[in-house]
This record gives C-alpha cells, sequence and structure tokens, in this order.
C-alpha cells in the first residue's frame, strides 16, 4: 500500500511539475494592469534557492578547505588520514550538489522562460 502512494506521489508531483512546460507556459511580467511589476512571486522563490544554493555552496569551500587542514595536520594517523578523505569527499559532493541545482534552476527559468538561445 505504501508503494502505492508513493508511486501516485510521484506521479502527481512529476505530473504537476512538467505541466507548464508540456504547455509552453511563460512567465510574463504584469504589464498595463497596474500590479507592481516586482517582487513576482517565481521572483522570490528564485531567490530564495540561489540564497540556499550559494550558502550550500560556500559550505562546501569552506569544509573542504577544513578537510585540507585535517589532512595536513594528521601526521600519520590512519583515523585521522581516513576522517579527512571522508570529510573532502562529502565536500565534493556537496558543492556538486548546489552545482547541479544550479543548472536545474538555470534550466527550468529557460524552459518555463520562454526564451530561445541559439
Amino acid at each position: 500500500m505504501k508503494d502505492k502512494i508513493k508511486y501516485l506521489a510521484y506521479s502527481a508531483t512529476t505530473a504537476a511539475l512538467s505541466a507548464p512546460a508540456i504547455v509552453s507556459a511563460q512567465f510574463e511580467k504584469p504589464g498595463g494592469t497596474g500590479l507592481p511589476e516586482s517582487p513576482t512571486a517565481t521572483g522570490i522563490i528564485e531567490n530564495v534557492f540561489f540564497w540556499i544554493l550559494m550558502l550550500v555552496g560556500l559550505l562546501g569551500v569552506f569544509g573542504f578547505a577544513w578537510a585540507g587542514i585535517l589532512y595536513l595536520t594528521a601526521g600519520g594517523n590512519d583515523d585521522q588520514i581516513k576522517k579527512a578523505k571522508k570529510a573532502m569527499l562529502n565536500s565534493a559532493i556537496g558543492i556538486v550538489v548546489a552545482l547541479a541545482g544550479l543548472v536545474a534552476i538555470n534550466a527550468a527559468q529557460n524552459l518555463l522562460g520562454g526564451q530561445t538561445t541559439f
């Protein structure tokens, strides 16, 4: 039963997220309606995502530097070296996730924005 609920949730999420791209929906600034042009809801969400990705990226870089310090100060201790290598790997994964998130946001913005680039 849990698998069916999970499958239904994944299907609904995929359908909801792909619906704007399927119907070629575009986000346009409201012009001539008297509504404020900024900040829009999508702009606020985009800014929040950029801030979160920036923090994740910075934490990854600082974590990588900290792991380098741990590695340099290990002094031949195998446990400390393993700990430093694990920290380096986790920091590198964090940086890759932040960069992948940035690419995903830009891809979604280009898909939903209706801009074509050649």
